[in-house]
């Protein structure tokens, strides 16, 4: 047997102990007292039965309960070789603990012990004679207890606990760090200390620690702000769940830090931090963090970041989708690093997202944008100042106005019998024979020419289409310059919405001269269709046959 067991039995007397006393031939190395009563009597019988156990090494007693105040009279066997190591006592309930004595009876016991766990038993006091006797001790867990700063300071006395490497004061009642660690100081071979879970709050500037301390866990302990009463010595700094917004001390050995749980905005920096092999920023408020804040750490090899709002910006998804390795520095990847923003990707994991050119360089690409619609209007507007685009506008805008109108328009602000669009190379022809024929003819015509009637100042646009409004015909000289001429082109586009329109014959061709089919530029292809759906008038070179055409020509004006 290598491990017994004895559970929910009550011993008041020592001979109710007699049971027990076969266990004193056992090998067993360990046994555990679960759920059983003792008295100041039956301590001392057990004790003497556990001496009796030759290869006990390990005694427990688990939610025990003592009646008594430790009047112990313990007869130590002399020239006995004690095997018992460790001692645990946890969630023992002593119902007089106010009345015990400083256990002297026990002193004797106490020396070969080099593991003591005594937990949530209300100790609130380790006499220091006792303290002194324990010279083997290696490791000692007072966790869950009521030590304060004053019985800490007797508890932890000079000369006792020599040996001890190992403290574990976790969720006691100390407040006040200084002291705490001025108690423990002369604790010289003190390499881990646990005082987590205390209520420090604000810390001082300076502290004396164990010159040898290693570890330090100062989690849950209240503490806004880290000073440098933090020792220099450590190895690894446990700070997590204390609210702290930032960390900045130098710490030229640490290896591991844990800042789990706290109020961080950014990775600490590293140039303090030299030698730091692994941390953990867990559950912050961290949003991100750069390629150069990573590599500047040149001995990582764990991080923790997970459960962080990360906000998966193009520069940060860059560096997680491109930094080598990354997976396996990251504790808990990727399953526990969750983007947060932007709105589309969130809830998603930072690995698996991947942002479009649009979302990566948005102001890049509506600059571009910009330039790119800037340049097209431009374009437009260069073209449309070649092209003459507001006449088509116009045009349009006055053929949508025809189609509104009646069938039987009221009679207009007529000025002219005819609008004349010619070529400027056929003015002379125009202008010398033409005009006076007809405006010197009985009843004279009036005629509208751009030369003379276009209003000064105005828009050539405009004028073309007023006079073409206000006159009743509008007659073309056609020639082979005319079909050349870009402003001939737009007199007879809008001559032709007028006459297919506005139902009106208001069209009168005139061909000055012969005009091949082939010399027509595709751009006049009304012109075409006017010639193949109107009879027009030649210009002859007999004389004649003149007096015949300006008769024609006269009668077309006047219908």
């Amino acid at each position: 047997v290598i491990w017994l067991e004895v559970r929910k039995i009550a011993f008041s007397i020592p001979d109710e102990m007699q049971q027990l006393t076969v266990m004193s031939s056992s090998f067993a190395k360990k046994i555990t007292f679960k759920k059983i009563s003792l008295t100041d009597a039956a301590v001392p019988a057990i004790v003497s039965i556990l001496e009796d156990m030759p290869r006990l090494v390990e005694v427990e007693f688990i939610d025990c309960r003592l009646f008594g105040t430790g009047q112990w009279k313990m007869q130590i066997k002399a020239n006995q070789s004690q095997t018992a190591r460790v001692l645990t006592i946890e969630k023992l309930s002593i119902e007089k603990f106010y009345l015990f004595t400083d256990l002297q009876g026990v002193e004797g016991l106490l020396s070969p012990l080099t593991k003591v766990t005594v937990v949530n038993t209300k100790v609130f006091l380790v006499p220091c004679n006792l303290s002194k006797h324990l010279l083997s001790l290696d490791y000692l867990d007072l966790s869950v207890n009521l030590l304060g700063d004053q019985s800490l300071e007797h508890s932890a006395c000079q000369g006792g606990w020599p040996s001890l490497r190992t403290l574990n004061l976790s969720q006691n009642s100390l407040n006040d760090l200084k002291m705490t660690s001025k108690s423990l100081s002369h604790l010289r071979k003190l390499l881990i200390l646990d005082i987590s879970q205390n209520n420090f709050g604000e810390i001082p500037d300076a502290c004396e620690w164990p010159i040898n301390l290693k570890y330090l866990n100062l989690s849950s302990a209240q503490i806004p702000k880290l000073t440098a009463c933090i020792p220099t010595t450590l190895e690894v700094l446990d700070v997590s769940a204390n609210n702290l917004k930032e960390f900045g001390l130098q710490l030229p050995l640490l290896k591991e830090l844990y800042l789990a749980k706290n109020q961080l905005k950014a990775l600490p920096g590293a140039a303090p931090l030299p030698n730091l092999v692994a941390m953990s920023v867990r559950r912050n408020k961290l949003n991100s963090f750069s390629r150069e804040e990573f590599e500047s750490f040149k001995k990582m090899q764990l991080l923790d970041a997970s459960d962080n709002n990360f906000i998966c910006s193009c520069e940060f998804l860059s560096f997680i989708h491109h930094q080598t390795g990354i997976g396996q520095v990251l504790v808990g990847w990727p399953d526990k690093y969750i983007c947060d923003s932007p709105l589309a990707v969130r809830g998603a994991q930072v690995g698996a997202v991947h942002l479009s050119l649009m979302e990566c360089h948005r102001s890049l690409v509506v600059s571009l944008i910009c330039v790119l619609v800037f340049l097209l209007i431009l374009v437009l507007v260069a073209l449309g100042y070649k092209y003459h685009a507001v006449w088509y506008l116009r045009m349009t805008w006055a053929w949508l106005q025809a189609k509104r109108k009646p069938k039987r328009a009221p009679p207009k602000d007529i000025c002219y019998d005819a609008f004349v669009s010619y070529s400027e190379n056929d003015s002379e022809w125009v202008e010398n024979i033409m005009v006076r024929e007809l405006e010197q003819a009985c009843p004279p015509f009036r005629l509208c020419l751009h030369k003379r009637d276009f209003v000064p100042g105005k828009w050539i646009v405009d004028n073309i289409i007023d006079c073409i409004e206000k006159s009743h015909k509008t007659l073309f000289v056609l020639s082979e310059h005319f079909v050349q001429s870009e402003w001939c082109k737009y007199e007879l586009d809008f001559s032709h919405f007028r006459l297919f329109d506005e139902n009106n014959d208001a069209v009168i061709l005139v061909l000055l001269e012969p005009i091949q089919s082939k010399a027509i530029p595709k751009r006049f292809c009304k012109l075409r269709k006017i010639m193949n759906t109107k009879t027009y008038l030649e210009w002859p070179l007999e004389e004649e046959q003149q007096d015949r055409f300006w008769f024609n020509l006269k009668v077309a004006l006047k219908s």
